[in-house]
């Protein structure tokens, strides 16, 4: 990509949407079929998927394609992403699941349509700038954390169990339930979720550009409809629908917004955290840069969308996004023709189906989890720097054993604890060429700063500064290393200040930046109270003249 094909993007509205963009840049047949041959092999891709999330979030498999089709298209065609693909996603497993336990099935399109409402608030507030800051120990952590939830709440369709009650949503409770099921474990489920998994690692690796979660679904549905005796689609669902629903809303009363509020609030952080972060995987695989609050807007009208159709909450997804890219995406409208082909499969092919395995679908599930555990990225934090280690684990055991919310705060929380504790162990203060016992020189002092002034380096060098303010009749103190001050700072400076004009001295600053000075000035730290020189050299030179 030119830098002046950069400059235009930047130059653009943050909430224009980048199909605006790539029609406005021209676009031929040659992109569209390039753009369609994307689309058809990301459709591939999501249409177990999206099902498979379903499922794995106590819905149908329906409620999954509506999402993927209707947030998709939207999150394509509105969104600040060329590359962007909306839908269904893993991470979200964990909450809808308990959203569905705790409020039901029209709870959770509730929530997801009060999402999407946040979500735009989000975007129309620029908010997409700040949400993209979140450490990354805390996305390894909440990842990790989230992989682990996934496969978890697979084991149960891995292997055929038969639970006596409903299967528990606490991970402890949870395993010592499958535990006790352990003897309905069927065979034909092992088998056919065991050579799922199998088979998708194996075209992986031999045959990389085939649909290897597509094929594997399709060969294990055969073997269901031969007559394996295993638990499908249809038998714990029926068939599926092959059209769309008509639109509606859910119960809209005042019990019901505030029961599905805490819900939203939850889809909100995590489908920003998560379709920002996509869309950066986006801009690092094609060296394009996306529009972050025009992609908040997208994504809050594709999950008010999708509610609307029935479906639940869409979030950018990055392995679908990333499969995009590779396979020669030209921009939105691959997005976009991805859901109009899953929309055709779901009106031709919805009958056929029945016959996919749930121990299929559990086997892709478990594909995903691993994947998504990024074990290089984990192990090379471990080695490189114990403190991101310590929020990267106490974020991942939030999540595992108590919920996303409080790992994601929690993690945020102690990130921004060891970035104040690095801050203040790099501002320092040091003395600059000079003793007490120069003759002819005991009438000041130089000390130099460096790094920020802030609350966390305050304490630290104001009591330095502080020991030295009873020696000398000028305290000079240099501000070129120093390349912001806030309220706390300025606080301990005004304190020192008026100490040493206590003894019958003076405070002199050389080499302030101009946002420095002006945040000093601005408390009252003003001449001829304080004085100003742009370096050491000349307030020596200044001293020097009073002293003749």
């Amino acid at each position: 990509m030119s830098g002046t094909s950069r400059l235009a993007e930047k130059a653009h509205s943050p909430f224009l949407p980048k199909l605006v963009t790539v029609l406005r840049e021209g676009y031929d047949g040659r992109a569209l079929r390039s753009d369609a041959i994307a689309g058809l092999t990301v459709a591939i891709v999501a249409l177990p998927l999206s099902m498979a999330i379903a499922i794995a979030s106590g819905v149908g498999p329906e409620r999954g394609l509506y999402s993927a089709i209707v947030g998709g298209f939207l999150v394509s065609a509105l969104g600040g992403s060329r590359f962007q693909i909306g839908g269904p996603a893993g991470a979200f497993i964990v909450l809808v699941s308990a959203c569905v336990a705790q409020i039901g099935l029209q709870g959770l399109i509730l929530a997801t349509i009060l999402s999407g409402a946040m979500l735009i608030l989000a975007g129309l507030s620029r908010l997409g700038t700040y949400i993209r800051f979140i450490p990354y120990p805390v996305t390894l952590g909440f990842t990790a954390g989230i992989a682990v939830i996934i496969f978890a709440s697979q084991i149960r369709d891995l292997f055929g169990l038969a639970l006596a009650g409903p299967e528990p949503g606490a991970l402890p409770e949870k395993i010592l339930a499958l535990w006790a099921a352990r003897s309905t474990l069927s065979p034909a489920a092992a088998g056919v979720s065991l050579g799922t998994i199998a088979l998708i690692l194996g075209l992986r690796r031999f045959v990389p550009k085939a649909p290897g979660m597509l094929i594997a679904v399709v060969a294990m549905s055969l073997l269901a409809a031969l007559g394996l005796p295993v638990e499908t689609i249809g038998s714990r669902f029926g068939e599926l629908p092959r059209m769309l629903p008509a639109p509606g809303l859910p119960p809209l009363g005042w019990e019901a917004v505030t029961a599905a509020l805490p819900w939203a609030v939850s889809f909100t952080l995590l489908g920003a955290i998560e379709s920002l972060l996509s869309a950066v995987v986006a801009d690092g695989m094609t060296g394009r840069q996306h529009r972050a609050n025009a992609e908040l807007v997208a994504q809050g009208v594709a999950n008010i969308g999708a509610g609307v159709f029935g479906g639940f909450c869409v979030t950018g997804t990055i392995a679908r996004t990333a499969t995009n890219v590779r396979a020669g995406s030209r921009g939105p409208v691959s997005g976009m023709l991805h859901a109009v082909f899953l929309a055709l499969a779901l009106l031709l092919a919805a009958p056929l189906a029945a016959y996919i395995p749930l121990a299929a679908l559990a086997g892709v599930l478990a594909i995903v989890a691993w994947n998504m555990a990024e074990r290089h990225e984990i192990a090379a934090l471990l080695r490189t720097s114990r403190a991101d280690a310590v929020v990267m684990v106490v974020t991942f055991l939030l999540v595992v054993f108590e919920d996303l919310t409080a790992g994601i705060i929690t993690g945020f929380a102690l990130s921004g604890l060891v970035f104040v504790k690095r801050m203040s162990d790099a501002a320092t203060v040091e003395p600059h060429g000079t003793a007490f016992d120069q003759p002819g020189r005991d009438d000041r002092v130089i000390y130099r700063l460096s790094g920020p002034y802030f609350f966390g380096a305050a304490a630290q060098l104001g009591s330095a500064l502080e020991r030295i303010a009873d020696h000398p009749k000028v305290v000079i103190v240099d501000l070129t290393e120093v390349p912001l001050v806030d309220a706390t700072g300025v606080h301990s400076i005004d304190m020192l200040e008026r100490k040493i004009v206590r003894t019958g001295g003076r405070l002199w600053f050389t080499g302030a930046r101009p946002r420095v000075a002006a945040a000093l000035r601005k408390a009252g730290l003003t001449e001829p109270r304080i004085r100003y020189w742009p370096d050491i050299a000349t307030a020596e030179a200044a001293l020097q003249q009073e002293r003749m």
